[in-house]
């Protein structure tokens, strides 16, 4: 079925973006269930949290329910790096995969030019005389691409000389903006708010200052719309922004999450890496002020991810599986845990899984759509569609708790015990006490913790922070732990040898 016959089964207005594409009007009278798919910490691979979420939004309409799923748009950096496509797998996939994973509607451009116009004009404005008194810039460029030569650059101008750094765009702070923005008026309000430096008085000075806000809305009105496309099996999804967990929040569009609530019943939506990244962010700084229910937490783990945790071993790695159980419990949300199965699973290894969660009175289901599409997503949506009511969501802090406090008692909640932060550090942390914020923990995805070699569930460990800053347009401070980069490096063999082009047709590798 084509997108637009699709799209004419919904009260929503459209504008098409050729047969395969489109560009939906934002809504905002939301109502349908919210439907959150996370994961334990995974392999370099990911543990097909995109393929289950549009396998179960199949499952869903295959049993007759009114679902969309809204999903997290694929960054570059990723396609061109190691993990390749990011449209799904086998069966449980959004179409056309191509365009999706690369140029799409052009959203990832509109955010890069709006965050580098504000670039551009804060070093012409320091070129021409510099009437705000910029002394120290915080605002940085972004680039959607793997390219760890722009992680540290030297800007040379003839009357002045500073260090800079590049993000990656998903890690922008227009990425932020753009994600959890309400509708047009509340993007123009952050824009305004985003601190691009300080005076030599050390006062913030805003993106407002340089009477920029209009320019940079020009570039991006079109992007807030969300995207529109269909799964395998002629289902609507929509994808639209923010895809990096561990770096930033990791989330698709509120915009696009209440535009899917706003015309079906049930969201299949996705937070990026394991729960203590994405599904964290979602629960902690989306659902702030917009929701306070969720329907279901969909974990995902695989054994292949949970030998990785063991040392080879299933029966030690399941402590991953547990550490997350733990996680997603302090938020008081109804779990379901499903194991995405792959074809060398022996009957044992998964017994094993399944009598492990059954044990603690958690909902199971063995999910096989990458292989069988909507079919094999059925035992996990009559597992969820069991639930009885949303849970209320139990925030691990009070926005208005003390910001120490509030990075203690996120490090508890993932086993930590102390954080080692130098003076300039301990000094930011004392001063960012004003912002009223909530975290956004910046750090590695392949353990719960801030080193990547601490596998399983680790406990009573310590973690450095590194550096700290207030996203004031996103309205979250993030906190930089251990030595995560917010510019990624291509590895030695990546994805961008492997794409392939017969008649016009790209293959991307998954």
């Amino acid at each position: 079925m084509e997108l637009k016959n699709i799209l004419d089964q919904y009260k929503i207005n459209y504008s098409m973006y050729g047969n395969d594409m489109a560009k939906v009007d934002i809504m905002n009278k939301p109502k349908g269930k919210i439907i959150l798919v996370t994961a334990t910490n995974p392999t370099k691979y990911g543990e097909g949290k995109t393929t289950v979420a549009i396998g179960l939004n199949d499952a869903f309409k295959k049993l007759g329910y009114n679902s969309i799923a809204s999903l997290r748009e694929p960054s570059m950096g990723p396609v061109f790096g190691v993990k390749g496509g990011a449209t799904g797998g086998g069966k449980a996939v959004i179409v056309p995969e191509d365009k999706i994973n690369l140029h799409f509607t052009g959203d990832f451009h509109a955010i890069t030019s709006a965050n580098n116009l504000i670039c551009a004009l804060i070093d012409n404005h320091i070129y021409q005389g510099n009437e705000l008194d910029i002394q120290k810039v915080t605002f940085n460029r972004c680039l959607d691409m793997n390219d760890r030569a722009l992680r540290n650059i030297t800007i040379k101008d003839k009357r002045y000389e500073r260090e800079e750094i590049f993000n990656i765009t998903a890690a922008s702070e227009i990425m932020g903006v753009f994600c959890l923005a309400k509708d047009m008026d509340d993007l123009r309000s952050r824009i305004s708010d985003i601190i691009i430096g300080y005076n030599s008085k050390n006062e913030e000075i805003y993106v407002k200052d340089l009477k920029c806000v209009e320019a940079v809305i020009a570039l991006l009105l079109d992007a807030m719309k969300p995207n529109a496309v269909k799964s395998l099996e002629d289902n609507l999804v929509l994808v639209h922004g923010g895809p990096f967990a561990n770096i930033a929040h990791g989330c698709s569009s509120l915009i696009s999450l209440n535009t899917a609530r706003s015309i079906s019943d049930y969201v299949i939506t996705e937070a990026g890496f394991g729960s203590d990244a994405g599904a964290t962010k979602f629960l902690d700084i989306l659902s702030r002020n917009n929701f306070d229910e969720i329907y279901a937490t969909v974990l995902i783990t695989t054994i292949r991810a949970l030998k990785l945790n063991g040392d080879g071993e299933l029966e030690k790695g399941i402590s991953n599986l547990q550490a997350h159980i733990d996680i997603l419990k302090a938020f008081n949300v109804n779990v379901v845990v499903t194991l995405n199965k792959f074809e060398d699973d022996t009957d044992d290894e998964i017994k094993f899984v399944q009598e492990y969660v059954e044990k603690q009175n958690i909902k199971f289901a063995i999910n096989e759509v990458y292989l069988k599409g909507s079919i094999g997503g059925i035992d996990l949506a009559n597992k969820i569609l069991e639930i009885e009511n949303n849970s209320k969501i139990n925030y691990l802090y009070d926005l208005n708790d003390k910001l120490e406090d509030k990075i203690n008692k996120y490090l508890s909640n993932i086993g930590c015990i102390k954080y080692n932060a130098s003076d300039e550090v301990k000094e930011k942390i004392n001063e960012f006490n004003k912002y009223k914020y909530p975290i956004c923990v910046a750090k590695t995805q392949y353990s719960i913790s801030d080193d990547p070699k601490k596998l399983g569930y680790p406990k009573d460990y310590e973690v450095t922070i590194r550096d700290i800053k207030v996203n004031n347009g996103s309205k979250f401070i993030v906190i930089y732990l251990g030595d995560i980069i917010t510019m990624p490096g291509l590895s030695k063999n990546p994805s961008a040898l492997e794409i392939k082009i017969e008649n016009d047709v790209i293959y991307l590798p998954r």
